[in-house]
């Protein structure tokens, strides 16, 4: 016999609600969140798109710029009072492919296919660690200390790779000086296996935006967006590696994920 479920505990569809009558009628879903998270996404699948006609130097940039986009549509959802289940599950998806696929399709095409079967693997690893780790991000919201990420935000490892791409690119560096096939095997296995770790990394979640600060503080972001307008390849790649190592000076000096208070 058939199990039979009370009409108020049944499942519905995304979209779908009940009405009193018993009938179902659709909810809209929030346009201006979404179409931030729809520009990211668009950003990453250009990525792929670029890599595969051999336009590195702009596919780079492009998981730069859904990096960019990924960083807003959150924050304009939280002040708009426009959160909603479809767009965590929407953002989490659209990160998979520009933070996921994305930069191991780019790193693999520039680089790695050459390397043979490491060069697959390390591209898989890459892709499968960022898998895991929005899958386990996406379970332990409200669990861990919101102001640390539990292993390498996906989006900082795809700058980390992507910025990589963009600095040999940018300076016309052979893939055959100093063996950067290799150098980019292993960045993209550093990158899968950090963001499943433990490590601690800063999340700069606490950090008040609406606060007054200091003029000096303000010097200082003009001083940043100068040093980073002056070369951005080199730049942001090194900026991204200070991060991907500030992760384990946390965990050299004790700092550990907690459950949240």
């Amino acid at each position: 016999m058939a199990d039979s479920k009370d009409p108020q505990q049944q499942d519905f569809l995304p979209g779908m609600v009940p009405s009193r009558g018993g009938a179902f009628r659709r909810r809209g879903i929030y346009l201006l969140p979404n179409l931030f998270t729809t520009a990211g996404l668009f950003a990453g699948f250009y990525a792929i798109v670029q890599a595969m006609n051999g336009r590195f130097g702009e596919a780079a940039i492009a998981i730069f710029v859904a990096g960019l986009l990924d960083g807003l549509d959150g924050r304009v959802a939280r002040l708009t009072r426009t959160q909603s289940e479809f767009g965590a599950q929407y953002d989490s998806l659209s990160d998979m492919v520009s933070f996921g696929a994305a930069p191991a399709l780019v790193m693999y095409e520039w680089a790695l296919k050459d390397l043979g079967r490491f060069g697959w693997i390390a591209a898989f690893v890459y892709c499968a660690g960022a898998a895991l780790r929005l899958a386990r991000f996406n379970v332990m919201i409200g669990v861990v200390d919101k102001r640390f990420f539990q292993g390498l935000p996906s989006p900082a490892a795809a700058a980390l790779v992507a910025g990589f791409v963009w600095l040999a690119h940018d300076n016309k560096i052979p893939l055959g000086d100093w063996n950067l096939q290799w150098v980019a095997g292993f960045l993209a296995l550093y990158g899968g296996l950090t963001m499943v770790s433990n490590v601690p990394f800063y999340s700069f979640k606490d950090v008040n935006f609406r606060k007054s600060v200091p003029f000096w503080a303000l010097l200082l972001i003009v001083l940043g967006f100068v040093l980073v307008s002056s070369d951005p390849p080199i730049v942001l790649f090194l900026l991204f590696c200070a991060y991907g190592l500030s992760g384990y000076v946390l965990w050299a000096l004790g700092k550990r994920v907690r459950p949240a208070a």
